[in-house]
């Protein structure tokens, strides 16, 4: 009999993990997957908990992995749902509820045809399922986690595909195939506090910071590569923690973000905000400190047998060609690339994150003809 993948989707959107609860749905999932013949095990580090599940032994063929995550973002105000955000409800062809577009529904996608291959082919080789509960959060004790245990462990992957929603329209618009980096600078002003009747006897940092990211914001860093959109650098915060307006702060605090492509690197970008900030700071007399956290290199997949592997299964079961690209925010695949060769296919986005999140269930049931049409013929 086949796995239900619409039923399992619902299932997981009623355990409340919110990142970074487990919320059972973890257990669940293991307890679905030991059923059908993978060995599980939990990869729970700090207050993350993982699962990584294999079918076959990997002494034999090649081993194709899943990657996704089943901690969603916080519901917000239940008064803006019009359906209970953890009760699964389905109605009109329509599943509701917080993770259903991410990424529960994918998950139970890939689990669903996995289970049902395994069970049905007996492929000469073995099936990973990785599984994160720190995907929204901040990512540090998730899937870098369970490829650190793999790494210990002597378990690989030969190739991956992650589950996220990466269609912007309809099921089978777009793949991923790569991923811009991401760089979060922090700039910090520091100068002398004062009366503001007598800016004379202060040293405002406050200008010095709002020039700084103004000629930041101004910047054209480049106009695209062949793989990547151009990047962007957003100022996203100006903050003086100063309650009163009649005071010159003594400090002032910006921050900024980067998304780019394959024309720079961390080490140039970060170079570039130094000669930013050490401008800034002898044109203003204040002392400027920069910062650099959050980072991610872009990468991206070669196209060759991955990408068109999952290209034609997409394209038989939706008819569409998807795009390949490398749009968007950042996912767990960054770490994945270290790894193996990686690509990106999932459900439509619209609603991801939005109160009312949904996707229609035949979606969920093509989405794991796709992952299906992609084990065969990656084993064939």
């Amino acid at each position: 009999m086949a796995t239900d993948p619409v039923q399992l989707a619902a299932d997981l959107i009623r355990c409340p993990s919110v990142t970074p609860e487990e919320g059972g749905a973890l257990t669940l999932l293991a307890h679905v997957l030991s059923n059908a013949g993978f060995a599980c095990t939990r990869i729970d580090r700090g207050d993350v908990c993982n699962l990584f599940a294999r079918w076959g032994s990997g002494a034999a063929g090649r081993t194709f992995g899943f990657n996704g995550h089943t901690d969603v973002v916080p519901a917000g105000d239940p008064a803006n749902w019009s359906v209970d955000p953890f009760a699964g409800e389905i109605r009109g062809g329509i599943l509701y509820g917080r993770g259903a577009s991410d990424m529960k529904s994918a998950v139970a996608a890939f689990a669903a045809a996995a289970i049902d291959f395994v069970g049905t082919a007996r492929p000469e080789g073995s099936v990973v399922l990785a599984i994160t509960g720190d995907e929204e959060g901040d990512a540090i004790h998730g899937t870098r986690s369970i490829l650190d245990w793999m790494d210990a462990n002597g378990e690989r992957m030969d190739h991956c595909l992650v589950g996220e929603p990466t269609c912007p329209g309809e099921l089978g618009d777009m793949m991923k195939i790569g991923r811009r980096g991401s760089l979060t600078a922090l700039f910090t002003a520091t100068g002398e506090q004062g009366h503001s009747a007598y800016p004379h006897r202060a040293r405002n940092p406050v200008p010095a910071i709002a020039r700084l990211a103004a000629s930041l914001a101004s910047r054209e860093l480049d106009g695209g590569t062949r793989d990547f959109e151009p990047s962007t650098l957003a100022v996203t915060a100006i903050e003086t923690g100063n309650p009163a307006s009649n005071v010159i702060p003594a400090s002032c605090r910006a921050v900024v973000n980067v998304r780019f492509n394959d024309a720079h690197s961390v080490e140039c970008l970060e170079s570039l905000m130094r000669r930013e900030a050490d401008a800034a700071a002898r044109s203003s007399g204040v002392d400027l400190d920069l910062k650099i956290k959050q980072v991610s290199e872009c990468f991206v997949t070669p196209r060759g047998m991955l990408t068109d592997l999952v290209a034609a299964a997409v394209e038989a079961e939706t008819g569409r060609c998807p795009e390949l690209s490398t749009s968007g925010g950042t996912s767990d695949a960054r770490f994945i690339r270290h790894h193996c060769p990686v690509v990106e296919f999932g459900l439509v986005g619209r609603t991801m994150h939005q109160a009312d999140e949904c996707v229609e269930v035949d979606q969920i049931r093509r989405l794991k003809a796709i992952y299906g049409r992609i084990l065969d013929g990656y084993f064939a």
